[in-house]
């Protein structure tokens, strides 16, 4: 009697993984899910150079800057005993050691809200101090501002590598050298550098080592074809602990079945960006350069925001004085352009952008800034028509001029 060669029927009596396998899971759609996942990990890594188990899948930018933030000031806290412990016993919580030095922060006034409301967070909580360095008025910081705030107890920098609203880029490589200098100074090895790499990443060089950076956030929102996922990269000397409760996935620092498919399209269009970020970059630039120029021929009284050299290739933020940027973000709308008056996670809030306020304290918060993104698909044609519709808005607003 012949043999039959007819494989098996596979039977998924695992209805989770008949829908999206876990990684977690030791079943074969588990296992081949596992690989995949790895495989993604070990993309991400090759494209900032980096270990993939350096590499941490989060569910984006947001989560990753406070993992970063907070996994950094905990560590600090338990590492000095001042944390306060689950007594199992009695069922409460107590503190120790509560004369331990809290921990120093160091960041800058135009960080993502990520970033500014988790430090403030902490102080509120007392679970750290913070210094915020002003950036100048072209919205570029001075690293040398940032090293005259590290003192004894300061334990991590986080400066932006590229802004969300100006777009101006960071001297990251000159800041991490002003913190490595401070470091062999003073016999220091536990002062962490943080970078929000979110708006930089189809841009600019993402290579940590490059960069000089202990820990590096990226987000898929802003990767074309990317999925809805973040990643925090962590190098493996950073002393760092979990702040969630849950399960072990992601290094043991973030719980919570892994987000399969995004991460896949993520990897993919991390690396497709990354590729094509030279080519890119140089298209942009020139289309970013004719729209500055057209619009301030349009109108002379347009004021730049952010520097014009150390700025992303894809963005444009101007000031239309005693005109409040609000009110040019529904006109603009109204005849299909659209723009932005604030980063998207401060739009619920009252008053103008605090980026804007930044670089000019005595502006009218309500005038902030008007902010065009340029991308893949954007033309010269595209920005002909936003500088005529602009002008055309211009016209009818006159009479706040007066």
């Amino acid at each position: 009697m012949a043999k039959s060669t007819k494989k098996p029927q596979k039977i998924y009596m695992d209805f989770a993984a008949s829908a999206s396998p876990n990684p977690s899971s030791i079943h074969e759609l588990g296992v081949n899910a596992r690989k995949k996942l790895e495989e993604a990990r070990g993309i991400v890594a090759g494209m900032l150079g980096a270990r993939s188990q350096e590499i941490i899948f989060t569910s984006g930018g947001t989560e990753s800057n406070n993992m970063a933030i907070q996994g950094v000031i905990f560590a600090f806290r338990e590492q000095k005993n001042s944390l306060a412990f689950l007594q199992p016993a009695a069922g409460t919580f107590r503190r120790r050691n509560s004369s331990v030095p809290v921990p120093h922060i160091i960041t800058t006034n135009i960080e993502h809200p990520s970033v500014l409301e988790t430090c403030k967070l902490l102080v509120q909580r007392g679970f750290a101090e913070v210094s915020i360095v002003a950036v100048e008025t072209n919205g570029v910081v001075d690293p040398k501002k940032i090293k005259k705030e590290i003192k004894k107890n300061t334990v991590l920098v986080s400066v932006m590598y590229a802004n969300n609203e100006i777009g101006t880029i960071q001297p990251i490589k000159e800041i991490a050298k002003a913190i490595r200098h401070y470091k062999k100074q003073n016999k220091r090895n536990n002062i962490f550098f943080h970078t929000d790499a979110v708006q930089a990443v189809n841009y600019l060089d993402l290579k940590v080592e490059k960069l000089g950076v202990d820990m590096l956030t990226l987000s898929g929102s802003k990767i074309e074809g990317a999925g809805r996922v973040g990643v925090l990269y962590k190098k493996n000397s950073v002393s760092f602990v979990n702040i969630f409760g849950g399960g072990d996935q992601e290094q043991r620092l973030r719980p919570g079945t892994e987000n399969l498919p995004e991460i896949l399209k993520f990897s993919v269009a991390l690396k497709s960006a990354q590729n094509i970020k030279e080519k890119e970059t140089k298209r942009l630039t020139k289309l970013r350069n004719y729209f500055f120029h057209s619009l301030i021929r349009a109108n002379s009284r347009i004021v730049v925001n952010g520097d014009m050299e150390n700025r992303l290739p894809n963005n444009v933020n101007i000031t239309l004085p005693k005109i409040p940027s609000d009110l040019m973000v529904i006109e603009l709308s109204a005849k299909g352009i659209m723009a932005s008056s604030k980063s998207a996670c401060e739009s619920s809030k009252d008053g103008g952008s605090y980026v804007i306020k930044a670089l000019r304290p005595e502006s009218d918060p309500e005038i902030g800034g008007l902010r065009f993104s340029l991308g893949g698909d954007t033309t010269k044609k595209d920005i002909d028509l936003a500088v005529k519709a602009l002008y055309e808005i211009l016209q009818k607003l006159e009479k706040w001029y007066d």
